[in-house]
């Protein structure tokens, strides 16, 4: 496809999944040579409307350049020509060379099964379903009764094990509360966290891109962030479909039953624990966010432990990067919840509703270290950043964060110590951002 069509696409995405209606287009797309009939049965199998149209648009995207003119003829003969109009915008599309009709073949007379509905021409011996496991996938021999004159195999049938993706098109998508600590109380004993506000700037441009109403707010102190979580989630968020909190802070080990770690104020406070900031968002008191993704990046140490990693093969190993500028986000002379008071101990273990759509991705693995070049940022957030504008307009959330993981392990700070980020995910469907049309490469 065309860049300029492939553009077109992404520019309306929004509006081809809340509108289109994929099943009139099946047959023409078909017909046309845009999609085979086992494409046409993955995109079926997506599951609700929006999401075989979210997976057509995006399979439109990898076909040929015939494919976006053919697309628009199917809208017009489906009937759906307000959406023609709106993809097309005023502008003279070449027709599609039309797919010229296969050549009909008389098949040799043969004596076939009774049963003959249920096999398909093919490669191999004769098979059929077992009639007592009409489901099992795997077919039985059959023997054939005219040996090597006739060779079947079953019918292909269409997969169900797609997931569901979440609704994301609401416009805008949601708030994005990023809190960015940096000049910490000198009687915190907390370092100043050079290089958080380019993190902080990176991120701020990268959810506005997503579609997001972003808030940032600086130097919280510790009933601060508190105070903001809270007003948070009060607010309405009926309209959209999402909510991210970023938090940029120095941090700790907590006591946990569900979200390790815990985050400070400027203050040197009692750190607030991850369980307690995702709890301002279940279901209790946030209503408005039920069965809405509710996400979560936290850049600080999730203690004080430095990983050095383990030695590996030649062939495995991959350039890493950094300097001996990398400070880390943890506690002076601290590596476990030792420094947390007895109350903030048992907020930590606050009893949460089932934590269903929460994510929260962790920059560093509970109790070890997190890194930070003051020229340049943390290693998470510089990756993660990076992994969103090269990905986010195809890749569901979970796999970019796979690729996060993969790329900050190949960092080394001082030619010596690792980082490896996380996440705890429980999302019952897969994310897919929005990407707005000018912020797209």
């Amino acid at each position: 496809m065309e860049d300029r069509h492939r553009k077109i696409l992404r520019t309306n995405r929004s509006s081809l999944v809340k509108e289109l209606k994929p099943s009139e287009l099946y047959d023409g797309l078909l017909s046309r040579g845009v999609f085979t009939q086992d494409m046409i049965d993955e995109i079926q199998s997506a599951g609700t409307r929006r999401d075989q149209a979210r997976q057509l648009v995006r399979d439109l995207e990898t076909r040929g350049k015939c494919a976006f003119p053919a697309f628009l003829e199917c809208l017009r003969e489906a009937g759906q020509n307000q959406l023609a109009g709106l993809l097309q915008g005023g502008e003279t599309l070449p027709r599609p060379f039309p797919t010229p009709s296969p050549p009909v073949i008389l098949p040799l007379p043969v004596d076939l099964p009774k049963d003959v509905d249920k096999y398909d021409k093919g490669d191999g011996p004769l098979r059929q379903y077992d009639p007592q496991n009409p489901e099992k996938l795997n077919p039985i021999l059959v023997q054939n009764p005219n040996k090597d004159s006739l060779n079947l195999r079953p019918v292909a049938r269409p997969r169900h094990d797609s997931l569901q993706s979440y609704k994301m098109d609401a416009n805008p998508c949601g708030y994005c509360l990023i809190i960015n600590n940096v000049d910490f109380d000198p009687q915190s004993g907390l370092n100043t966290r050079k290089g958080s506000d380019i993190d902080c700037n990176k991120l701020e441009k990268r959810f506005k891109s997503l579609n997001f109403i972003v808030i940032v707010k600086k130097n919280l102190k510790q009933k601060q962030i508190r105070h903001e979580l809270s007003a948070l989630s009060k607010k309405d968020h009926s309209p959209y479909d999402c909510c991210v909190v970023i938090i940029l802070s120095h941090g700790t080990e907590a006591s946990n039953s569900r979200f390790p770690g815990a985050v400070y104020g400027v203050d040197g406070a009692p750190a607030v624990s991850v369980e307690v900031i995702t709890n301002y968002f279940n279901g209790q008191h946030c209503p408005s966010l039920q069965g809405k993704p509710k996400l979560f990046f936290i850049q600080a140490c999730g203690g004080g432990k430095s990983d050095m990693g383990f030695e590996m093969s030649p062939s495995e190993t991959r350039p890493s990067i950094g300097d001996l500028g990398d400070e880390t986000d943890a506690i002076p002379g601290s590596s476990s919840s030792d420094s947390l008071s007895t109350s903030d101990e048992t907020d930590a273990r606050v009893t949460l509703p089932t934590p269903s759509d929460i994510l929260v991705s962790y920059s560093t693995f509970p109790g070890y270290v997190s890194w930070r070049a003051k020229e340049t940022g943390s290693w998470y957030v510089e990756i993660l950043d990076r992994v969103l504008e090269e990905n986010a307009d195809t890749v569901d959330l979970v796999n970019m964060l796979m690729m996060v993981n993969d790329r900050v392990s190949q960092n080394s700070a001082l030619g010596v110590y690792k980082q490896m980020p996380g996440s705890f995910n429980f999302l019952r469907m897969l994310l897919y951002f929005q990407v707005l049309p000018q912020c797209q490469s």
